[in-house]
């Protein structure tokens, strides 16, 4: 059985390692280090972490203010905080700008859990996304995770990284190399392409698998990078396969879904569908309760991709 472990975990021993290695690395929080994990960082690196408290807004501003003097600034909240709280300073002070501030959010999606829907972050991708000069990673494993943060550290420019609560399953090897802007194919097929990202990747390949037995031949890819996005592999998917399926633990508007459909209706129009939170907030639950709520399970992937295939060949 494969190992389990959550992205923000994996986002805290990133942080130590990247503390060790870079100097100018510095950690910002909103009061949240230990929910966060960047309390791994403080208690190594204490006079390079700065508690704004439960500000947002300064917090983002005081990262934008220390990486204008060379600084690389990681800012970690809860993703509804993040990304809905302290949205106008991270347009106008990070984005805008184009200032080199790294956020990490934490405890995003539905499965956050019993805090219900005032903590479930389920837009912050359709949010950063629009912005200008913002790139948006959704790492979908802790192996990813830790590769994904330290890429983050090089590139220049502000980067938004979604990390969730709960343990996933870790599916990528620990040679795996991440690079901004490509998907990853991890299983290959020719009747339809499952696109998935975060938490919904490794329900995708485990809905191909029992799909294979039903004798549907499906192609996985993982899109970790959802701005920019990789529009190459995914036109040369779905011409291969003729049909789409998206998957994200996020609204169907604005977020994976959406950034599939608009490549393709550019390049090559094929059927798709996305699987995802229906234009409704969440609500208190477990997060295997809400995941089976809001039909983001692995019968759910399976189920439309076999009612895609039946109609569209």
């Amino acid at each position: 059985m494969k190992r389990t472990e959550s992205t923000r975990d994996a986002y805290g021993a990133a942080l130590v390692e990247l503390g060790k290695e870079n100097r100018n690395v510095v950690v910002l929080d909103a009061d949240l280090s230990k929910s966060t994990r960047t309390a791994k960082f403080k208690e190594i690196f204490p006079e390079r972490f700065f508690n704004a408290g439960i500000a947002e807004q300064n917090l983002m501003g005081m990262a934008a203010g220390l990486a204008t003097t060379g600084k690389i600034p990681f800012v970690s909240t809860f993703a509804v905080f993040a990304a809905g709280r302290a949205f106008e300073q991270i347009r106008n002070t990070i984005c805008y700008p184009e200032l080199s501030v790294k956020i990490a959010a934490t405890h995003a999606g539905i499965t956050v859990g019993e805090d219900g829907a005032s903590h479930q972050s389920i837009e912050d991708i359709s949010l950063m996304r629009s912005l200008p000069n913002m790139k948006v990673v959704v790492p979908c494993d802790a192996v990813e995770t830790m590769k994904a943060v330290k890429a983050a550290a090089e590139i220049d420019g502000p980067v938004y990284i979604r990390l969730g609560r709960p343990k996933v399953k870790v599916i990528h090897e620990e040679d795996y190399e991440f690079q901004l802007g490509k998907g990853e194919v991890l299983r290959e097929g020719k009747d339809i392409t499952i696109i998935a990202t975060g938490i919904m990747v490794s329900r995708a390949l485990e809905a191909a698998e029992i799909l294979a037995q039903k004798g549907r031949d499906a192609e996985v890819i993982n899109i970790s990078t959802i701005k920019p996005i990789d529009w190459q592999l995914i036109v040369a998917s779905a011409t291969k396969t003729g049909a789409v399926v998206t998957a994200e633990e996020h609204t169907v508007i604005g977020g994976l879904g959406s950034a599939v459909s608009e490549t393709l209706v550019q390049a090559n129009p094929v059927p798709v569908r996305k699987i995802g939170i229906k234009d409704r907030f969440g609500q208190s639950g477990s997060p295997e309760e809400l995941l089976e709520e809001y039909e983001l399970t692995l019968e759910a992937v399976i189920k439309e991709v076999m009612r895609l295939i039946k109609n569209s060949h």
